[in-house]
C-alpha cells in the first residue's frame, strides 16, 4: 500500500490485503483499528495480535479507563505510516501483526471476568502468536501473566508505573487494581528475584522482593543507567512487559485513573523502551489511559506510541530468535 493508494482505499481495517506493511489512510477517516492492522479473528501466521481490554472495575477515584482501548487505537491513526522510529527495523513490515478485536465479557459479572481474560490471552499464545493489550485498569495484568505463566512457567515481570501494585492482599478473588501484583507473586507466576519496576513514587513497605527504579534515580541517573540496570536484573529470562500510563508524569499523561507527580517524562519513556531491545520479551500490555480526564488525547496519543514501542520489542525478539 503506497502513498497513492490513499486516493481510492479506505477502512483498511477490513480492506487491506498484505497483513504487512504501512498503510496510507485518510488520518480523519477509516475504519479504526490499532494503526490501521487488519481486523482479524483467525489468528494462523500471526506474529502479534493487539487486543483491548475495556474494564475499569478498581481504578481508584477516576473510572473511565475501560474507554482507553477506543481511544489508544484513535490515537494510533496520528503516527506517520512509515517504520516506527529510532528502529533499525520496521516491524509493521517484517512481522504480521493484526487487530484481535476486545474482549468480550459480562460487565454485570465481575467474578467471572478473571477467567475469561486468561481464556481470551491462552487463546493468542495457543495460536503461536504474542499479544499486546490495551487496557483497561491495571488488574487486567494479573490474569493476562496467568496465561503467560502457562506457557513459559514463573515470568519476569518489567513494570512501568507511578505505584508497586504490591499491597497485601490474600483474597485472590478480589478485582483490585493495587493488589494485583501481590498476588502473582504470591501465587508464584511471577519470579520477584528477577522482575523490576521503574518510576515508582509511591510508598510500599513491602514490594516482596521486586526491584525498584523510582523516578528519582531514572532522573538523577538517567534513562541509560536505567535499562542497564533492568537488563541486568532480567537477564535473558522470558519477561513480560506493562506499562502503566502514570509511569508519565501528569504533564505528559493527565488521563490516567491514579495520577502522580514526579513522574517519568515522555521522552525519557521513550528512550528506555526503544533501548530495552533484546530483552526476552514474551507479551506486554499499556494500562490506566482514562479519555474523560484528558481532552487533549494526550494521553492516549502516548498509550499508542507505548504500544507501538511494545510491538517494536517483540519483533526485535522474534528477529534475533529467526536468526539462531
Amino acid at each position: 500500500m503506497a502513498l497513492e493508494d490513499a486516493k481510492t482505499q479506505m477502512d483498511h481495517a477490513f480492506t487491506r490485503d498484505d497483513p504487512k506493511g504501512p498503510s496510507f489512510e485518510l488520518t480523519f477517516g477509516g475504519a479504526l483499528s490499532f494503526l490501521r492492522r487488519r481486523y482479524t479473528k483467525d489468528l494462523t501466521g500471526v506474529d502479534i495480535a493487539v487486543t483491548g481490554v475495556p474494564f475499569d472495575q478498581a481504578v481508584t477515584n477516576r473510572p473511565g479507563t475501560r474507554l482507553g482501548p477506543r481511544a489508544i487505537r484513535e490515537a494510533s491513526t496520528l503516527q506517520a505510516p512509515d517504520a516506527p522510529y529510532g528502529w533499525p527495523f520496521d516491524v509493521l513490515s517484517e512481522r504480521v501483526i493484526v487487530d484481535y478485536g476486545d474482549l468480550a465479557f459480562d460487565y454485570a459479572n465481575i467474578p467471572a471476568f478473571p477467567d475469561a481474560l486468561t481464556a481470551h490471552i491462552r487463546s493468542i499464545l495457543d495460536a503461536g502468536a504474542a499479544s499486546v493489550v490495551l487496557g483497561g485498569d491495571h488488574y487486567i495484568s494479573f490474569p493476562i501473566l496467568k496465561a503467560y505463566a502457562e506457557k513459559y512457567g514463573p515470568i519476569s515481570l518489567l513494570q512501568f508505573d507511578a505505584h508497586t501494585d504490591t499491597w497485601a492482599d490474600d483474597d485472590m478473588g478480589r478485582v483490585d487494581h493495587g493488589t494485583m501484583f501481590y498476588k502473582a507473586v504470591k501465587s508464584g507466576i511471577v519470579d520477584p528475584a528477577t522482575s523490576v519496576q521503574v518510576g515508582i513514587r509511591t510508598t510500599n513497605a513491602d514490594t516482596l522482593g521486586v526491584n525498584i527504579i523510582d523516578a528519582r534515580e531514572v532522573h538523577e541517573k538517567g534513562p541509560g543507567a536505567a535499562v542497564a540496570r533492568i537488563k541486568d536484573i532480567l537477564g535473558d529470562r522470558p519477561c513480560y512487559l506493562s506499562f502503566d500510563i502514570d509511569a508519565l508524569d501528569p504533564a505528559y499523561a493527565p488521563g490516567t485513573g491514579t495520577p502522580v507527580w514526579g513522574g517519568l517524562t515522555s521522552a525519557q519513556a521513550a528512550s528506555m523502551l526503544r533501548d530495552l531491545a533484546g530483552i526476552n520479551i514474551r507479551g506486554g500490555d499499556v494500562v490506566e489511559v482514562s479519555p474523560p480526564f484528558d481532552t487533549t488525547g494526550a494521553t492516549a496519543i502516548a498509550g499508542a506510541h507505548v504500544a507501538t514501542e511494545l510491538l517494536s520489542l517483540l519483533g526485535w525478539r522474534m528477529r534475533e530468535e529467526s536468526k539462531e
